[in-house]
């Protein structure tokens, strides 16, 4: 199993949690399940690149022009840098930080990264 079939099921469950807080107008919850999502994704192409699809679509629906285009350079970086290994390890993805910027990592997503590395065994 690679890593992109492993994070799968956690990607998925951030990505819910993300469309449910914004369906009860929690954007602040929901922001930050998709910037979990991105944290746990960032190692597969597909999934960086999904979770940062959903950011913009986070930017397009509140009109937030820094994170629409903040979020148009962070697909076209996740496009291209994420099959050679060029990421900032633990960045949360939103346009409110450096895209180059590595960050701390929560106890509860390195958990979660490591289940995954598990799983690739």
């Amino acid at each position: 199993m690679n890593f992109t079939q492993a994070a799968k099921p956690y990607i998925l469950q951030k990505l819910s949690a993300a469309h449910k807080s914004f369906w009860n107008n929690d954007n602040k919850a929901g922001f930050k399940a998709l910037e979990d999502a991105h944290v746990i994704g960032q190692y597969s192409t597909y999934h960086h690149t999904r979770v940062h699809y959903e950011m913009l679509k986070f930017g397009i629906k509140r009109r937030d022009l820094k994170e629409i285009f903040g979020q148009i350079f962070r697909m076209i970086g996740s496009l291209t840098k994420t099959p050679i290994g060029l990421l900032p390890e633990g960045n949360t993805g939103g346009a409110n930080v450096s895209p180059f910027k590595p960050m701390p990592i929560s106890p509860e997503n390195k958990a979660i990264l490591e289940k995954i590395r598990n799983a690739q065994s």
